[in-house]
């Protein structure tokens, strides 16, 4: 009972802490002026550390009591990738002006750890004997790093999609200014378009010297994306890899194709496809960017699919909507 009790306290601190990040960001986003007290950051990182311990020991304790890595149903698999997140999180604040990182890493942690703590999941809130397939030394290896996996994935791939949105709204003003100059009359407007015509794709380099922070911005995207996506790729890369080594030992061959297997490696395709394409310089930046933006997707169908069907091999982790 004392387990119990202590694991809903930390719950709802953890959850109440990363709000406050949150809200902080929101606040410093809305109101430029305030983005130099030092006080609000120094609260959103005491915050994050805050929400950090507490999903670490919310973990801890739901191991000791169960027996088992927390990591045996859909629940627990939200709540060790809210930690994810919130590692990704802590990493951030290690390197200085990387707070569009931590912007993508808070809202991700609360939105899994609100759903895991959602009415859906709630007959999984207790844990329970871990079924004959995940009574194996393999539950620890294989799903911690599928998870790891995801939680990597997903921060580059909005990493990439914010690239895409300051990118194409960069372009879009830009035409939208030739679009309005060659509406002016002749005297005015195509003479200043004729004379800028010649430029048009020096003003909308990245390294324009009238757009250096913007460009600045999105190097640093692309680059961040890359790394933590490549990490995320290995960690992925393992997880199916000694996924594959369990089912051979629980039902006797590598692979068998059932749907979680299947999004598995469509996932596993996708990115490896993106790292390809950041070899090739002339690939690299908007079009890796929309491959790893496709990612986000096929992980969450990865994630959730079989969860929301109930199918194949993988369907002891799925879960049924309930009503009040």
């Amino acid at each position: 009972m004392i387990f119990l009790t202590l694991e809903h306290i930390l719950t709802h601190i953890s959850f109440s802490a990363v709000s406050i990040v949150i809200t902080i960001h929101l606040i410093t986003l809305l109101v430029k002026e305030i983005k130099e007290i030092v006080g609000l950051y120094d609260s959103s990182k005491k915050c994050m550390i805050t929400t950090f311990f507490c999903i670490t020991g919310l973990l801890v304790i739901r191991w000791i009591y169960s027996g088992h890595l927390p990591l045996s149903d859909l629940y627990e698999s939200l709540i060790f990738l809210s930690w994810s997140f919130s590692i990704i999180h802590m990493v951030a604040y290690l390197k200085k002006n990387k707070n569009y990182l931590s912007a993508i890493t808070a809202p991700s942690a609360i939105f899994t750890q609100g759903f895991a703590t959602s009415g859906f999941l709630t007959e999984m809130h207790q844990s329970a004997i871990l079924v004959p397939a995940l009574q194996s030394q393999w539950l620890m290896m294989h799903v911690s790093m599928m998870v790891l996996g995801y939680a990597a994935l997903l921060c580059g791939s909005l990493l990439s999609v914010a690239l895409l949105v300051i990118t194409f709204r960069k372009f879009i003003r830009i035409f939208g200014k030739r679009k309005n100059l060659l509406n002016e009359p002749f005297s005015v407007g195509k003479i200043q378009y004729m004379n800028e015509k010649g430029n048009v794709l020096q003003n909308a380099s990245f390294l324009s010297s009238s757009n250096y922070y913007r460009s600045q911005l999105i190097q640093q995207l692309n680059h961040w994306s890359y790394r933590i996506i490549s990490i995320g790729f290995l960690f992925l890369t393992l997880g199916i890899l000694s996924g594959a080594v369990w089912a051979n030992e629980a039902w006797g061959s590598y692979w068998n194709w059932d749907p979680k297997e299947t999004w598995a490696f469509i996932t596993w395709t996708i990115f490896a496809i993106y790292l390809h394409t950041r070899t090739n310089k002339n690939l690299e930046g908007v079009n890796s960017a929309i491959v790893a933006s496709m990612g986000f997707l096929i992980i969450w169908i990865c994630y959730f699919g079989v969860n929301l069907l109930g199918i194949g091999l993988h369907s002891y982790g799925s879960f049924t909507l309930t009503s009040n």
